[in-house]
């Protein structure tokens, strides 16, 4: 049933599919890649909110779609957490600095490897 006379009951229901996709994405939005709703007044502050969801909502879903095309198992989710464990360091001792990255495990170098990412050096 719908409000729109002018749609057939096809375009209805792509319609209604649709609306599904982009309510699933604004719980992905929420619960896994964490963007909680924010009350903005200006209006180049809303689309610059909308913009940081929409690259956030795409870049998990191409995170998705990459991992899926290598068979891994993980979820973006998961992923995130697994490479999130990643670090950079920096120590300074007198005049000298020293940088470093912690040496990823055998899991994390498949994520980079199946997202078609460069290794951290």
């Amino acid at each position: 049933m719908t409000n729109a006379p002018d749609l057939t009951p096809v375009d209805a229901v792509v319609r209604y599919k649709a609306l599904a996709d982009i309510e699933r994405g604004f719980r992905v939005l929420k619960s896994d890649i964490e963007i909680a709703p924010v009350h903005h007044r200006l209006p180049e502050r809303i689309r610059a909110h909308a913009l940081i969801c929409f690259l956030a909502l795409v870049l998990y879903r191409v995170m998705r779609m990459r991992l899926k095309a290598k068979g891994h198992a993980a979820s973006p989710r998961t992923a995130l957490d697994l490479l999130a464990r990643i670090q950079k360091h920096r120590t300074h001792i007198g005049p000298r600095t020293f940088e470093g990255v912690s040496r990823p495990e055998p899991r994390q170098l498949e994520l980079f490897s199946a997202l078609s990412l460069p290794k951290p050096v």
